[in-house]
C-alpha cells in the first residue's frame, strides 16, 4: 500500500473524529448562532461526507474529476444553505479554516507517526489544498451570486411599492411621489404609471410632488415624458404639491411648466375638477 493510500484511509477512518473537531470549534467561536433546522448529528454527517472527499482522492478510489464534481456540489450547497440562512460570508467561510486545520492535524501526526517522506507530503498539498481552495472559490461564487439576486428582488419589489396610483374616485387617482428619482425608478415610474392608468381607465392623474426633495433636468425630463405618454392615452396630468425650494430649482434650471396644470395642494386639485374632499368621503 503506498503512502497517499494510507493517508486516505486514515482520514476515512477519522472523519466523523475531524468532523466533531470542526463542529465543536466552529460553534464555540460562532458570534450569532442560527436555527439551522437540522441536528448536531445530522450536521456531523453533512461534515464527515465532505471531509471523506478528501480521503477519497488520496486512495484514487474515485478520478479527480468526480471528486472536484462532488466537491463543487457540495460548495454550490452549502453557499446556497449559508446564504438563505442569513449567515454573513466571512462567518460562512470560517469553516474552511477549520476543515483545512483538522484535516492537516491528523494527517501531520500519521506522517510523524510513520515517517511519511518528504515527497508524500509535497503530493498531498497538491491533493488537499487545491480541493479546499475549489470549495472555497465555489462557495463564495454560490452565496454572493445569491445575495446579489435576493438583493436585486427586493430592490424590483421596493420599486414596485414606489409607484402608488391610488383611486381617488371613478377615473381620477393620484400618484405621491416620494423621495429620489434615479434612472431606474424613472423608467419603470413611467412603465407603471401608463399600465395602472390604462387599467384603472383614467381620465386625470393628480402627481403629488410633495415628497420630492431634489428636481435636477433628469428628474423634470422624466416627469414631462409621463406627462407626455399618459396625454397619449388621454389622461391629463395635474402636479400638486410643488414644494418652495423645489419651484426655485426648477426655474434656475429654465423648466417650463406653462403648458402644465400645477396646483398647491390636493383641495384645489380637486376644487379644479369640481370636486371636492367632503364629496369623497
Amino acid at each position: 500500500m503506498d503512502n497517499l493510500h494510507f493517508l486516505g484511509e486514515k482520514i476515512l477512518e477519522k472523519k466523523y473524529e475531524i468532523a466533531q473537531m470542526v463542529h465543536t470549534n466552529r460553534m464555540a467561536d460562532l458570534k450569532e448562532i442560527k436555527d439551522v433546522n437540522l441536528t448536531n448529528e445530522e450536521i456531523i454527517e453533512l461534515r464527515a461526507n465532505f471531509i471523506s472527499y478528501f480521503g477519497q482522492a488520496l486512495m484514487e478510489k474515485i478520478d479527480q474529476k468526480t471528486i472536484f464534481d462532488q466537491i463543487v456540489k457540495w460548495a454550490k450547497e452549502s453557499g446556497e444553505f449559508a446564504s438563505n440562512l442569513g449567515i454573513s460570508l466571512s462567518e460562512a467561510l470560517e469553516d474552511t479554516t477549520y476543515y483545512r486545520k483538522f484535516i492537516w492535524e491528523v494527517l501531520k501526526e500519521e506522517i510523524r507517526n510513520h515517517n511519511i517522506p518528504t515527497d508524500t507530503i509535497f503530493e498531498l498539498i497538491t491533493i488537499i489544498d487545491p480541493l479546499l481552495d475549489k470549495a472555497v472559490y465555489v462557495f463564495s461564487l454560490t452565496y454572493v451570486n445569491i445575495h446579489q439576486e435576493t438583493l436585486k428582488k427586493a430592490k424590483s419589489a421596493f420599486l414596485e411599492l414606489s409607484v402608488p396610483v391610488v383611486p381617488i374616485t371613478k377615473g381620477i387617482a393620484i400618484l405621491p411621489l416620494i423621495g429620489e428619482v434615479d434612472t431606474e425608478r424613472a423608467t419603470l415610474l413611467l412603465e407603471e404609471t401608463l399600465a395602472k392608468a390604462n387599467k384603472l381607465q383614467l381620465s386625470h392623474l393628480l402627481f403629488d410632488l410633495s415628497g420630492v426633495m431634489i428636481v435636477d433636468t433628469m428628474v423634470a425630463q422624466q416627469i414631462f415624458n409621463i406627462i407626455d405618454a399618459l396625454s397619449l392615452l388621454g389622461v391629463k396630468t395635474m402636479l400638486i404639491g410643488i414644494r418652495p425650494e423645489v419651484a426655485q430649482t426648477m426655474i434656475h434650471l429654465g423648466i417650463n411648466f406653462n403648458e402644465i396644470t400645477v396646483k398647491a395642494n390636493l383641495e384645489q386639485a380637486l376644487l379644479g375638477l369640481n370636486l371636492t374632499i367632503d364629496t369623497l368621503e
